[in-house]
Order: structure tokens, then sequence, then C-alpha cells
């Protein structure tokens, strides 16, 4: 794994091996209130609260994660992992997460929704 040192990238780093630990409780301590992600699927999340909702519905079909890079600096971090699933094997995403204070005030995840699509279709899921 490469990585560079900062604050956010610390924080973005112990975010991610929280949730793909499965500790939702411990993801969430890094959550701002006013936390703003724009995903995929779930479009634009404001608010804490909701993005754990939106999270913990992820985590439930992910079966694991591996981090492959993380760089940034004490304000904004960039991670590249890859995450496997009961949906779809692997997926590689990239996601840009923003902190202030500690705490993850955004998140930007980018992934090839492709290959979930098809596995949604073939299950009869919308």
């Amino acid at each position: 794994m490469t990585k560079t040192s900062g604050l956010a990238v610390d924080t973005a780093v112990a975010y991610f091996r929280a949730w793909t630990g499965g500790d939702i409780k411990k993801a969430e301590q890094y959550f701002a209130d006013t936390l703003v992600c724009d995903a995929p699927r779930a479009g634009h999340v404001e608010g804490a609260a909701t993005y754990k909702r939106v999270l913990e519905d992820f985590m439930k079909l992910v079966t694991g994660g591996t981090l492959i890079a993380a760089f940034g600096d004490d304000s904004s971090a960039m991670l590249y992992y890859e995450i496997e699933s009961t949906m779809v094997k692997k997926t590689p995403i990239a996601e840009y997460v923003k902190v202030k204070d500690g705490k993850i005030t955004y998140v930007r995840i980018l992934f090839d929704q492709t290959p979930w699509h098809a596995a949604r279709k073939e299950r009869g899921i919308s």
C-alpha cells in the first residue's frame, strides 16, 4: 500500500479499515455531523445519520476490502481500494475524502457500476 502522511490520510484509512472490518460504530466516529457524500448509487447524501444508513446497507454486501493506496495531506485524502462483495467479486473504487478537525466532512466515491447493474438485473433487483 502506498501512503503519505497527514491527518486526512490517517482519518480516511482508519474509517476504511473500520467499515470494511464491519465496525459501523467505529466508522461513524470519523463522521462530521454535516458530512456530505456523492456516490454512484446513493446519489447526493447529506448528514451523518443518512450516510450511516447508506453505508450500513452497502456493508451488508461487502465481504472484504483491500486498501491499495492512500495519499493526501491534513485536509484531503484519496483512497484507492478493492472490495469483495456478494454481488460482484471485486470492485475497484476511488474515494476522495475531505477532513476537518479529524472528522470526515465530504466523501466522493467513484467506481464502474456496469458489473453492479448486471448483477442486480441477474437477481431481479432494481
